[in-house]
């Protein structure tokens, strides 16, 4: 079988578009994950045309506590690497 070759732009271009569809995929998977948490967590009748007393609130409120928490868990990642790469910078600047 033969094998494709692609030059750098189309391999660039490839790079980008796999990395942005696994982003999307991610994000589906969390809001799924999210969804099912939730739904779990607060719908505790028969759903039917409208939610019980209680559940839409709940379930507001659930997914601002995972968007919270995700956000804060980001910034804290980010945080990290900027600290991490500001060390190793310093450290091949020091003899």
């Amino acid at each position: 079988m033969d094998q494709l070759q692609f030059d750098d732009a189309t391999k660039k271009e490839l790079a980008t578009f796999l990395e942005r569809e696994q982003a999307h995929a991610r994000v589906n998977d969390s809001i799924r994950n999210l969804t099912g948490m939730c739904w779990d967590k607060c719908i505790t009748s028969t759903p039917g045309s409208r939610f019980a007393r209680g559940e839409e609130s709940c379930l507001s409120n659930c997914v601002e506590r995972f968007l919270d928490t995700s956000i804060f868990i980001v910034t804290q990642v980010q945080r990290q690497q900027q600290q991490l790469l500001q060390a190793q910078g310093d450290s091949q600047l020091s003899p």
